[in-house]
């Protein structure tokens, strides 16, 4: 087994992002894995998928111990999530691993990227999520358990979805959720969910173990020290920026033209100065209020992001 040190310096990146941000690794790791070191989409999602599994348990344990988690969501979630996800890795496996194989992957890991990313811009620009709820939300089981079925299988098959498109889903049929909630309730399922597709994985997928060996040296560390910096730094910012990157590296996948990659750069730079500037105001109008008159001129120059708003 080799460990590859540029491979764990590359994951402790990406981990660092993961935990300043708390985006999901998946649409993260397996670019950087792909486009940066040559590993076939395939070796490149299997690793992702078991490097995961050690990754989310301190996240998921910091919102169990905030009671930032819906318990009923996570199980309907779960119910979804836990077979479709061992099903994506099927599928993955029933494709195979020749180059045409590996090809038709990429489209799909290509298409889960954008799909995600273009739903967390889709959010910031039209949807607010409340900054308190009730903690008593009625579950909606069919709509959840759909939810739990489209996200897990496609992170079963491409490694992305569980902190992009379940967490945007989840938006739109829980509304009166809170932003921590939201995300502490996904981040909770996401531990079943890749308990179940990193049992795929090993069942039907060639594991590459000193792969999986320096993602794991390198990013589980650096998720923990992200985690403890995440308080301190413009994490709305960050985010946005880390989705653009995704985006491009999506549409990178199925084939744009670089020229066009320029052009979409560009736009994701004016989308997200608006969104940063919208963001702040909002944030600087909300301390506005909160805060007594005679410490209010200070407290309003400090542009704090939200913690958990995606």
């Amino acid at each position: 087994m080799h460990i590859d040190i540029y491979l764990v310096m590359g994951s402790a990146v990406v981990g660092l992002l993961v935990g300043l941000t708390g985006m999901g690794g998946g649409a993260l790791m397996t670019p950087m894995l792909v486009l940066l070191f040559g590993v076939t989409p395939s070796a490149a999602i299997a690793s992702d998928l078991m490097a995961a599994l050690f990754m989310k348990p301190a996240g998921v344990a910091i919102h169990w111990r905030r009671k930032t988690v819906n318990t009923g969501v996570v199980r309907y979630l779960c119910y979804g999530s836990v077979p479709a996800a061992f099903l994506g890795t099927y599928v993955m496996h029933l494709l195979g691993q020749s180059a045409v194989a590996e090809h038709r992957l990429e489209i799909l890991l290509g298409t889960a990227l954008i799909i995600g990313s273009v739903a967390i811009f889709s959010r910031s620009v039209f949807v607010e999520a409340p900054s308190s709820s009730d903690e008593h939300v009625k579950v909606r089981r069919v709509p959840t358990i759909i939810i739990g079925v489209v996200g897990g299988f496609m992170v079963g098959l491409t490694s992305v979805g569980a902190g992009s498109l379940i967490l945007v889903l989840l938006v739109l049929v829980y509304p009166t959720l809170s932003n921590k909630q939201l995300v502490g309730t996904d981040l909770a399922q996401s531990l079943p969910l890749t308990f179940s597709a990193t049992l795929g994985t090993l069942l039907f997928s060639h594991v590459e173990l000193g792969l999986t060996s320096s993602i794991i040296i390198g990013s589980v560390p650096a998720v923990i020290v992200g985690s403890l910096l995440s308080s301190r730094s413009n994490g709305y910012l960050l985010r946005r920026v880390i989705t653009g990157v995704v985006l491009l590296s999506g549409l990178k996948y199925v084939g744009v033209p670089t020229d066009w990659l320029g052009v979409v750069g560009g736009l994701e730079i004016v989308l997200i100065t608006f969104l940063t500037i919208r963001h702040w105001q909002r944030t600087r109008d909300e301390l506005a209020v909160s805060v007594p008159e005679s410490v209010e001129g200070v407290v309003t120059l400090l542009p704090t992001g939200l913690d958990g708003d995606f």
